[in-house]
């Protein structure tokens, strides 16, 4: 069970990097602002698994080869759309409040090694795999929780540099899946 949690724990870091950055955004924490991420990642961290689990071997080998592509494509994508609305949208509340797509394509990017993990899963025989997930599933919707909180906690950064910083953040967990997928 401790290496679920922490497996949990190392696939929901770049979802708290994105939690933290809408925390940083919204300014005062507000309790349901932060359970929307955080059931947005939790739900994906727990369904990514299974569905890898499921394909097995069948696809892990264009998981290995086309993931890190589609992971860098949405985070560059939505970090530079986050930096271009950062300079020429109103400041005040900008990014506080990702919009469901922008949600949906974030947890799917930031899954997509979860995905993998699955692929994993479907060899290990002795490992409860919905109990697994579920914990996986759980544990990044704590982080995400506390991320949002965290960055809300921050002073000094809010509105139009939260977004830019964001987007920059983004660019960067997108640049670091593509070169662990690549190199």
């Amino acid at each position: 069970m401790l290496s679920i949690v922490l497996i949990g724990l190392s696939l929901s870091m770049d979802a708290f990097a994105i939690s933290l950055t809408i925390g940083l955004a919204q300014g005062r924490f507000r309790l349901g602002k932060a359970l929307r991420p955080g059931l947005y990642f939790g739900f994906f961290q727990f369904l990514m698994p299974l569905l890898g689990c499921f394909l097995g071997s069948t696809v892990s080998g264009l998981l290995h080869r086309f993931g890190p592509y589609v992971s860098f494509i949405l985070l560059a994508g939505i970090g530079g759309k986050m930096l271009w609305e950062s300079r020429h949208e109103e400041a005040e509340g900008c990014g506080a409040d990702p919009g469901t797509a922008k949600l949906l394509a974030l947890a799917v990017a930031t899954s997509i090694d979860a995905l993998a993990v699955g692929v994993s899963f479907a060899f290990m025989e002795d490992l409860a795999l919905v109990p697994a997930c579920a914990v996986i599933g759980v544990v990044t919707f704590l982080v995400c929780v506390a991320g949002v909180w965290l960055g809300s906690r921050v002073p000094g950064i809010r509105g139009a540099a939260a977004e830019a910083l964001g987007g920059c953040v983004l660019i960067a967990i997108g640049v670091k899946l593509l070169l662990e997928g690549i190199l």
